[in-house]
C-alpha cells in the first residue's frame, strides 16, 4: 500500500493539470462560449413556442405530479437516499451510485458553466418552483438538464445492477426494467420543459450526456471499485483529484450556485472513499446482512436510522465549525490571500493585501507562496468540501461503528 503513484494515476492527475493550465492560457472555456452559446440561446428561442404549447394546458395536478417527480430525482433527494443504502447493507450499490451522482454533477454542471446558456425565458414562459431546491436551480444555467442527466445516468445503472444482481436471463423482467426506466426519463423530461425550467434542446443534451456518461460508467466502474477497496495511494490520490478537479471546473459568465453544488459532491465522494477504503472488510464487504434478512430485519434498520441520522447531522455541523476556523488560521500561515462569500463574516469583501507583512517580516513559507499569484481564494470552497466530507466519512465509518457497539 506505500508503493509509489501508478501510471495511470499519474497519467489521470497529469491530464487535468495540463487541461487547467492549457485553458488559462489558450482561454479555452470563452472560446468554446463563444462558438457554442450562440447557437444554444437561438434554439432555447425557438423552443419558446412548445414550451407555451405545453404549458397551455397547465393544471394543478400536473403541476404538483411533475414538481413531485423533480424532488425525487434531485441532488437533496439522493443525498438523503444514499446513506439509508449504505446501512441496508447494499454498499457496492450505495458507493458506486454516490460516486456515478458526484461524476454527473461534475460534468453536467461543468458544461453548464462553459456554455452558459440562458434557460427559458420567464415571461412569456410560466415557472414552477415549488421548493427551495427548484429556486436555485433556476439561478443555474441551462443546457443540459442536470434532471434529465441524472435520471438517465442513476436509474440506468439502477437497472443495470439489479439486472445483474437479481433476475437474470428474464426476458420478461429485462423488458419491464427497461420500459420503467424509458418512461421515468420522458416523465422527467417532460416536466422540466413542462415547469418552464428548461427548452427541448436542453432535455435533449441531458439524455445524450446521460447516455454517454453512464456507457463510460458501465465500462469503468469495476475497476473503480477494485481501485477503492485494494487500490493503492488511495486516500492522497483521491485528495490530489479533489483538489485539481476545483481548479478544473470552469469559470461562468456569471456566478451561479453550480460550483457550489460540485464542491458539495467532491467533499462527499472523497469522503466516502476515504471511509470505504479503510472500513471495506469490517463494515461493506459483499457478505454483510441485507435488509430484510434474518440478520437485519425492518426494525433493527429503523433502529440504525435513529441513531445514524442524528449522528451524521451532528458531524456535518462539527466538520464545518472545525473547518471554518482551521482554515483561515493555515491559509493565514502561509500567506495564501482569502475572502470569504458567506461562511467567514471577517473575511467578507476583505482586501487581503492590507494585512500583507514585509518580506523581512514574512516566514519560509509565506516567502515561498508569495512567489504565485496573489489572488484571493475564496475559503468557503474549502470549508463547504471538508463538511461534507465528514458528513460521507461518517455515513460509512464512524456510523457503522456504532452500528457494531450497538449491536445494530
Amino acid at each position: 500500500m506505500d508503493a509509489g503513484i501508478s501510471f495511470w494515476q499519474a497519467m489521470t492527475l497529469s491530464s487535468i493539470l495540463g487541461w487547467v493550465l492549457a485553458s488559462s492560457v489558450f482561454d479555452l472555456t470563452r472560446r468554446v462560449r463563444a462558438l457554442t452559446q450562440p447557437w444554444v440561446t437561438r434554439r432555447v428561442i425557438v423552443d419558446t413556442p412548445l414550451i407555451l404549447g405545453l404549458q397551455w394546458i397547465q393544471h394543478r395536478f400536473l403541476d404538483d405530479m411533475f414538481s413531485v417527480l423533480s424532488c425525487i430525482v434531485s441532488v437533496p433527494f439522493y443525498t438523503g437516499f444514499l446513506p439509508l443504502l449504505f446501512w441496508s447493507g447494499h454498499g457496492k450499490l450505495a458507493r458506486q451510485m454516490t460516486l456515478l451522482m458526484a461524476f454527473c454533477d461534475y460534468i453536467g454542471n461543468s458544461i453548464k458553466d462553459m456554455i452558459s446558456a440562458p434557460r427559458p425565458s420567464c415571461p412569456p414562459v410560466r415557472r414552477v418552483t415549488a421548493t427551495k431546491d427548484e429556486k436555485e436551480n433556476a439561478m443555474e444555467y441551462g443546457l443540459p438538464s442536470s434532471h434529465a442527466l441524472n435520471t438517465v445516468c442513476l436509474s440506468g445503472y439502477l437497472l443495470h445492477y439489479v439486472l445483474n444482481h437479481g433476475v437474470q436471463n428474464d426476458g420478461v423482467a429485462i423488458a419491464v426494467g427497461f420500459s420503467l426506466v424509458f418512461a421515468l426519463v420522458m416523465l422527467i423530461g417532460i416536466g422540466r420543459i413542462y415547469l418552464g425550467m428548461h427548452s427541448l434542446i436542453d432535455v435533449v443534451a441531458g439524455i445524450i450526456f446521460g447516455l454517454v456518461i453512464l456507457f463510460f460508467w458501465l465500462t469503468v466502474h469495476g475497476y473503480v471499485d477494485d481501485f477503492i477497496i485494494s487500490g493503492q495511494n488511495v486516500t492522497s490520490f483521491w485528495a490530489s483529484l479533489s483538489f485539481l478537479l476545483c481548479f478544473a471546473y470552469p469559470t461562468p459568465e456569471f456566478p451561479t450556485p453550480s460550483f457550489e453544488y460540485h464542491t458539495a459532491f467532491n467533499g462527499v465522494a472523497f469522503g466516502i472513499v476515504s471511509g470505504i477504503q479503510q472500513t471495506y472488510f469490517h463494515f461493506h464487504h459483499e457478505r454483510v446482512p441485507h435488509i430484510f434478512s434474518q440478520e437485519l430485519p425492518i426494525l433493527i434498520f429503523l433502529g440504525r436510522m435513529l441513531v445514524g441520522i442524528p449522528t451524521i447531522l451532528v458531524v456535518k455541523f462539527c466538520s464545518k465549525a472545525i473547518a471554518k476556523w482551521l482554515l483561515p488560521v493555515m491559509c493565514n500561515t502561509l500567506g495564501i490571500p482569502i475572502v470569504s462569500s458567506c461562511y467567514v463574516p471577517a473575511l467578507r469583501g476583505s482586501d487581503s493585501s492590507k494585512s500583507k507583512s514585509h518580506d523581512k517580516q514574512m516566514g519560509f513559507l509565506q516567502k515561498v507562496t508569495s512567489l504565485f499569484p496573489q489572488k484571493a481564494y475564496d475559503v468557503d470552497t474549502g470549508i463547504r468540501f471538508l463538511q461534507y466530507a465528514g458528513l460521507a466519512w461518517s455515513v460509512v465509518d464512524l456510523v457503522p461503528s456504532l452500528f457494531s457497539h450497538l449491536n445494530l
